[in-house]
């Protein structure tokens, strides 16, 4: 019998560009799931630390961590705050 060893996977150690982090937040909100765009939010914060994204959006460190948890249910502000505070925007395109 073969063993196979896994290891675990975390998607903040690999975002390290701008087009890294926009791809990623693209691809969750091309999605559609509400819950896998605030799981992106959170990895993509935590890649860049949850500390300065607080400190840059003016939102306590502890809110910030629970809006962006798995269970968390953050206000559209603070969706746009931390959207800004990575240097990206929403853009609105129709769908084709």
């Amino acid at each position: 019998m073969t063993t196979i060893q896994t290891y675990p996977w975390d998607a903040a150690e690999h975002l390290e560009t701008k087009e890294d982090i926009a791809a990623y937040l693209e691809a969750a909100l091309e999605d559609g799931d509400t819950s896998l765009v605030v799981a992106a939010l959170g990895d993509i914060a935590r890649s860049k630390g949850m500390t300065n994204i607080a400190r840059e959006t003016g939102l306590g460190h502890e809110s910030l961590y629970k809006a962006l948890s798995i269970e968390g249910n953050p206000e559209f502000a603070t969706v746009l705050k931390v959207i800004q505070s990575l240097g990206l925007r929403l853009q609105v395109v129709p769908i084709t």
